[in-house]
């Protein structure tokens, strides 16, 4: 009698099917502007604000479960539904609006790489600048980028949970101030701490590409996934970005923090590290640092490629000539933009933070709306409880844009 039944997939091959879609918004959204931000959140204040990492990680789950739903219920992307709902004018205003807003981080991340191999090695931090930007582009050119690109993102993640774990449980942590981190407090001189974190972790244009993501994880698959199993994955993969983000913060209040030592790059709590744990911990540190900056270059430039590519009728399939163009011009852009303004392009982080005021309320509201268009979603339209959540995360953003509104021109 012949047997038909198909080979039962391996274990890692079925947990990268689930998390895929997820790690790689983690490891979009935990780069080493976040590592500095929640760096110096627990050099300057201790554990005290570890609540300020559940409430954006909770809103960006929210958020980014609508978007994979979206992905779920629909084969048409993300920005063709909102052309065909609200006007070419409107995908082109968020697709262009995400490649600037792309194109100007990814400096902060091309130096972030640099700095991670430059300060371990003793070299001209340049130099990694180029060869890891070239490295990046030379990735658009191998079959199945997808699938490379979540073997790649999942092993990053695991060099950086790897680092930040096993240093903060190699330093004891006093469980009573760990726990009372969790109730909410502002302590004096925290509030641009909180705003900028809040605004960097529920990242609205990395739940966004949620979408894109799970669509390519369902047209990679011959077997259509289950929907919940998609949305677990996305669940993790946030998860996993609080327990980083987390792990990172209790490390700088464990250390930095009792020595009075304040924060003013990423690559300094390596260095900060030493006099407490010795070369070992230092190293570790940057094996993270490389880690988050690298995944973010690799992620940040797909994800502002693909969207302007999808914007101007080519769609997002990364295979497609003009797609790996527009991921190939993020990098060059964001590397020159490293080279010529330095470790900090501050003129540029501002542009873009001026940049995301407008747009980010914006795409969360379009998002929003079409998640809850039972029209396009169906059954996968938000539920009550998730419109209640959703209508919460954004007037949150909206005052997050009000924020830094504020701060750009007091």
């Amino acid at each position: 009698m012949e047997n038909n039944l198909e080979p039962k997939p391996s274990l890692l091959k079925s947990w990268l099917s689930i998390l895929g879609p997820g790690i790689i918004t983690a490891a979009l959204v935990f780069g080493p502007s976040k590592m500095t931000i929640t760096s110096k959140m627990g050099a300057d204040y201790g554990f005290s604000l570890l609540w300020v990492v559940v409430v954006a990680i909770f809103f960006m789950m929210v958020f980014t479960n609508m978007a994979a739903r979206i992905g779920i219920a629909r084969d048409e992307s993300l920005l063709v539904l909102i052309r065909q709902k609200f006007g070419k004018t409107t995908s082109i205003i968020i697709g262009l609006g995400i490649f600037l807003v792309a194109t100007c981080f990814q400096s902060g991340n091309a130096t972030g790489v640099s700095i991670s191999v430059s300060e371990a090695t003793g070299t001209n931090p340049k130099i990694w600048i180029i060869v890891f930007n070239v490295i990046g582009i030379l990735l658009l050119f191998f079959k199945s980028f997808y699938a490379l690109l979540e073997k790649l993102m999942l092993g990053l993640i695991i060099l950086m949970l790897f680092a930040f774990l096993s240093t903060a449980i190699m330093i004891k942590t006093p469980a009573q101030d760990f726990f009372l981190g969790f109730i909410p407090s502002i302590p004096p001189s925290s509030v641009g701490l909180i705003i900028a974190f809040t605004a960097s972790c529920f990242s609205i244009v990395g739940a966004f590409y949620q979408s894109y993501l799970v669509q390519s994880r369902r047209k990679l698959s011959a077997n259509k996934q289950r929907t919940e199993r998609q949305i677990i994955g996305s669940r993790i993969g946030i998860i996993i970005l609080g327990i980083m983000s987390a792990a990172v913060m209790v490390c700088a209040a464990n250390t930095l923090h009792p020595q009075g030592i304040k924060l003013n790059s990423a690559a300094e709590m390596g260095r900060a590290l030493e006099p407490l744990l010795g070369t070992y911990a230092s190293h570790l540190f940057f094996i993270g640092l490389f880690g988050a900056s690298f995944s973010s270059l690799i992620g940040n430039a797909v994800l502002g490629g693909s969207l302007l590519g999808d914007t101007f009728g080519f769609g997002n399939d990364l295979n497609h000539p003009k797609v790996k163009l527009f991921i190939s011009l993020v990098m060059i852009f964001g590397s020159a933009i490293a080279l010529i303004f330095g470790n900090l392009p501050l003129e540029l982080i501002v542009f873009a933070q001026s940049i995301t005021i407008f747009l980010v309320p914006f795409i969360g509201i379009i998002l929003f709306l079409i998640a809850n268009d039972k029209e396009i979603m169906g059954a996968l339209r938000n539920s009550p409880l998730t419109r209640l959540w959703a209508i919460l995360g954004l007037i949150l953003l909206v005052f997050l844009a009000f924020s830094n509104l504020y701060n750009l021109i007091k």
